[in-house]
């Protein structure tokens, strides 16, 4: 099984950081609630809701680690301000998972969903990017459970609350609604390169319409 590496490029790379956010060495844990306990004969991972074929796909744990891995150097940007650089991240492109479980044409958002039923929602494109992966590894070691073991997302060009550790699945939508933290203040796209951290910095057409 190959381990390509793709690096960033562009305004993420180097040194240089996102507005308001300062460089973190070593990797601090951060989540709301307790750490879920890993149950690997009970572990399903599930794409769901408006796929092209109208059914729910599923993967076991042995499944999904099975599927196409790949790496990808990036930073992770946290909302509360501290940014850690040049991680390698391995583990399930999105991408793939959009081959093996295409969406309906009429797709415009997904919503990630995790343990305890935290979510987070994302435009397709930016779940789409080639960069956007469901971690099970950094710089070459699993995920400790802290940090989101089995599967966390990451989304590079996001705000890190967008990419939820212990992923259980995708629903596909045809509109935008609000995830969790989005739901709760936290701004609905969370570019961190124009400091989208809240929901009161939303300007027409960021978020789902009322």
């Amino acid at each position: 099984m190959g381990h390509p590496v793709e690096r960033e490029s562009g305004a993420g790379a180097g040194s240089e950081l996102p507005p308001g956010q300062r460089l973190q060495r070593g990797w601090p844990v951060t989540h709301y609630g307790p750490v879920p306990k890993f149950r690997p004969e009970r572990w399903e991972f599930r794409v769901f809701g408006a796929t092209a074929d109208g059914d729910k796909h599923t993967w076991g744990h042995e499944e999904f680690t099975a599927l196409p891995y790949t790496t990808v150097v990036a930073d992770l940007h946290c909302v509360t301000k501290f940014s850690m650089t040049g991680a390698e991240w391995g583990g399930v492109p999105a991408a793939a998972i959009l081959d093996l479980a295409p969406p309906a044409p009429d797709v415009t958002h997904v919503m990630v969903w995790a343990e305890y039923g935290f979510s987070t929602n994302l435009r397709l494109s930016d779940f789409a990017s080639e960069r956007t992966i469901f971690a099970t590894h950094k710089d070459g070691e699993l995920l400790t459970a802290e940090h989101g073991f089995p599967v966390r997302l990451i989304v590079p060009h996001l705000y890190a609350w967008k990419g939820p550790k212990w992923v259980r699945g995708v629903e596909y939508m045809t509109a935008d609604r609000r995830g969790f933290w989005e739901e709760r203040g936290y701004h609905n796209i969370g570019d961190p390169w124009k400091e989208q951290r809240y929901s009161y910095q939303e300007e027409p057409g960021d978020g789902p319409e009322l």
